[in-house]
């Protein structure tokens, strides 16, 4: 079997990467060769069980599509993309990224399989996203629920959702969309996600650094670690698609929670110290976008399937202290 992860050096595809290469197959596959993109050369992950070749290559560009599909990868996990914020600012760079190259991939894909003469049909596990629902929405978002989005990034998250339904529909690909929540608690330096803070106000305070809220306590989210978030992709590449039937997008499960009761999960780990360490500072862009998010969902077609997240905001406190929390040095 071979695979190819595009953005995989991003944080969600080292960490794919990594549990990928340790697991060494898929559904009892083995895996032979792994090819992971993204716009800065990926690092090999550590221990991998088959050979992997990490490439610097920009998915917008006009010949990247077709190169990384010649070697005709048997499971694509498409995780590149432009995040929220940046989307929003940034028109031009979003629909290039978002929209654009996930388009050139698809026909790439659709050109590889008539070479074929029918006979490559990948599997294509996409990152979608929660985006793609905008208010006004009911106290609890159901899978019938209408993805109306409020944002470019949401836009341009629910377009590709319909590509995916309709290239699968003509067999050029065995797709699904995952709707991601938001992933925390995120390592390393912030991106220029929306969303960015929830994962701030614990990791920063955590370290010893001051970290940025830009929203009130009541602010709602529907989040996921990022070790559930790697858990939706694996499994979703185990899984017989023919079930999803004609929809191929999951809303994932995640857990329901607020910025006041992050804050308290934060104060069990880290005491008032860590808590001191947060500063109050308001940010229209921010509250324009977060605040057409929805907080709470019922994902029953995504757990019916096999999908499962965190349970608490504690528990994903602690897989961030077990998988990513660096000690502040004194």
């Amino acid at each position: 079997m071979r695979i190819l992860v595009t953005g995989a050096a991003g944080m969600i595809g080292r960490k794919l990467g990594a549990r990928l290469a340790a697991d060494g197959a898929i559904a009892g596959r083995p895996i032979e060769t792994g090819h992971l993109v993204d716009i800065a050369a990926p690092e090999p992950p550590a221990g991998g069980r088959f050979a992997t070749l990490c490439e610097a290559l920009d998915v917008a560009e006009p010949s990247a599509a077709a190169k990384v599909i010649a070697a005709r990868p048997d499971v694509v996990f498409h995780l590149a993309a432009v995040v929220s914020g940046e989307a929003e600012t940034d028109f031009d760079k979003g629909y290039a990224v978002n929209l654009d190259a996930t388009r050139a991939l698809f026909e790439a894909i659709r050109h590889e399989r008539d070479r074929s003469g029918g006979v490559y049909r990948p599997r294509l596990i996409y990152a979608s996203s929660v985006a793609v629902f905008g208010a006004p929405f009911p106290e609890t978002i159901d899978d019938d629920f209408l993805a109306a989005p409020l944002t470019s990034y949401g836009a341009q998250k629910a377009m590709v959702e319909l590509l995916i339904a309709d290239y699968s529909r003509r067999g050029l690909f065995d797709g699904v969309a995952l709707r991601l929540p938001t992933i925390v608690v995120r390592p390393g330096p912030a991106n220029r996600a929306a969303s960015g803070f929830f994962s701030s106000i614990i990791r920063e305070p955590l370290s010893g650094r001051e970290a940025i809220l830009p929203m009130p306590d009541t602010t709602p989210l529907w989040c996921a670690s990022p070790r559930a978030a790697v858990g939706f992709f694996v499994h979703a590449a185990t899984l017989d698609l023919n079930r999803l039937g004609p929809r191929r997008s999951l809303t994932m499960p995640g857990f329901s929670t607020t910025v006041g009761e992050q804050i308290e999960a934060l104060r069990r780990v880290g005491g008032d110290a860590a808590v001191r360490r947060i500063r109050r500072q308001s940010d229209e862009s921010s509250a324009r976008i977060v605040s057409g998010w929805p907080g709470r969902f019922a994902p029953r077609r995504a757990l019916a399937l096999g999908f499962s997240a965190d349970s608490s905001f504690d528990e994903i406190v602690r897989v961030y202290l077990e998988d990513d929390h660096v000690p502040a040095v004194a």
